[in-house]
């Protein structure tokens, strides 16, 4: 598992916490520092039919600041994917990759479920 997280964000912490209380092994990536790349986003929206404005961090001051709820509109796909892989702090955040699933945001009993599958 991957978790792609901002460490200042106190989601991101709630669910790092949420993972490691868990015994869950995971990769922890800074969303930052090691930003997904435009390849990464569109394999990712391919592989799990991951809806692509559900990775737009909507509450996020530069998605307000670029009025990306309108822009957005008139943009194709490899548009918004080369516009979110260039700046993290545009990506919904945290994102947790397993082999079979993504999530985005952290709802404990959205993750639960997840983790009690890929455990098995």
């Amino acid at each position: 598992m991957i978790l792609i997280e901002y460490p200042k964000c106190s989601t991101c912490k709630k669910a790092k916490k949420y993972l490691e209380d868990k015994y869950v092994t995971f990769t922890d990536r800074n969303i930052v520092t090691d930003t997904p790349t435009k390849e990464e986003l569109k394999e990712w929206v391919e592989k799990f039919s991951f809806p692509l404005d559900k990775l737009y961090n909507t509450s996020g001051i530069k998605y307000r600041e670029l009025n990306l709820k309108e822009k957005r509109k008139t943009m194709n796909t490899e548009e918004q994917l080369e516009l979110l892989s260039s700046d993290g702090m545009l990506i919904k955040r945290p994102i947790l990759l397993t082999e079979h699933t993504m999530l985005t945001g952290f709802k404990e009993l959205e993750w639960n479920k997840v983790i009690e599958e890929e455990i098995k």
